[in-house]
């Protein structure tokens, strides 16, 4: 059965009219003051008869089922399939960004599927999939659609994992993690030189979403930095970056270095280097963190988990594909019995490494 065509127009709440006759939109700390017709940064929220609006609700970029692992999540139901989907545009500018040609999108055709949140909920459930995931591109542009796909998705008893930069303001950020089980927030670098000059955001921001994720929700997180040559990968920067994390988060979150690959406006940087990895690894070891992770590279150490008392490999990882696992049922190191800080649901799942593409009419019919 055809789905019924849902519009793609919405109004929204986080707004308000400055006494220039300009509309501000209150989702993101950029704060776009639009005239009638302007779009913000991001493209999708748009100025329309003195509000603002959200122009690709139930439109999409894609659905795929992918290894939870992938997000990255690695303390969230290892080994489940997750499905993954985004919509189209971006609140940053980040200038290494590797999905950009989604995140900058300025054609809407480029949205090739449309879905309302209850299909989406039930392709989910059909395919098997323990939870959906908002990425590709951030779910703070488009909130209302992402709100309301998570609370269809708990009716149909599948989770919701959001993929996030954290660039949000305090009253949307209630709203949009209100629903979601999980998130990995995106803590890009440092330095308020970095977020200004290479993504065009703030870090302030982003902190006080880490702040509020870890101490005021039940939301599961975890932390992914993309280290850049020369950029945020110096070792003074690692040091207090983890300092922090362990000071004001705690020693359990988990936090994934990945490896830079040139790609979009820094086609000029090279890759980064294993060491770099290891080493940052090492240096957020050595201030307390007890769970960190190398990624974007093959590196089975540093893709394993390992109790932080005794040390045993909790579970192992190869890439995205799981090699070993020594959990007991409620998630305590089957060797000395610790906790291990996550989200478990007993024998982990089998998905593996497999990316697979799906049409929700194909799902659902």
């Amino acid at each position: 059965m055809q789905e019924t065509p849902i519009a793609d127009t919405v109004a929204t709440r986080h707004w308000h009219l400055l006494d220039n006759g300009r509309v501000q939109c209150d989702v993101c700390p950029r704060f776009c003051k639009l005239l009638e017709g302007q779009r913000g940064l991001c493209f999708v929220r748009a100025r329309e008869h003195d509000a603002i609006v959200l122009k690709t609700y139930g439109r999409s970029s894609g659905f795929c089922v992918d290894p939870i692992e992938k997000k990255p999540l690695n303390h969230f139901l290892p080994g489940t399939p997750i499905l993954s989907f985004g919509t189209a545009g971006c609140n940053l500018a980040c200038r290494f960004c590797q999905n950009w040609d989604i995140s900058k999108s300025r054609e809407m055709d480029t949205l090739a599927d449309q879905a309302s949140p209850e299909t989406i909920a039930r392709a989910a459930a059909r395919l098997g999939c323990s939870s959906v995931a908002f990425t590709y591109n951030d779910p703070v542009v488009f909130l209302e659609y992402a709100v309301d796909v998570a609370d269809a998705c708990h009716a149909a008893g599948v989770k919701t994992v959001a993929v996030t930069a954290g660039e949000i303001c305090p009253a949307p950020r209630v709203e949009l993690f209100r629903p979601m089980d999980a998130a990995n927030v995106d803590l890009k670098a440092f330095t308020d030189r970095f977020y200004r000059k290479i993504c065009g955001g703030s870090l302030d921001a982003v902190l006080d979403t880490l702040l509020y994720l870890r101490h005021e929700t039940d939301v599961w997180l975890e932390i992914t930095t993309l280290l850049i040559p020369g950029e945020n990968d110096a070792a003074e920067e690692i040091d207090a970056m983890t300092r922090w994390i362990a000071d004001r988060l705690g020693p359990d979150v988990p936090l994934h270095f990945t490896a830079f690959h040139p790609d979009w406006k820094m086609r000029d940087h090279p890759p980064t280097p294993a060491a770099t990895l290891t080493r940052s690894r090492r240096i957020a070891q050595a201030n307390g963190l007890r769970y960190v992770y190398t990624g974007n590279v093959h590196d089975e150490e540093g893709g394993s988990t390992y109790c932080h008392v005794c040390q045993a490999k909790l579970i192992g990882r190869n890439g995205y594909v799981l090699t070993a696992w020594h959990l007991t049922g409620d998630g305590r190191c089957a060797t000395c019995g610790t906790p291990c800080a996550g989200r478990f649901a007993g024998p982990p799942g089998t998905w593996g490494a497999r990316r697979l593409p799906v049409r929700l009419r194909d799902v659902v019919g």
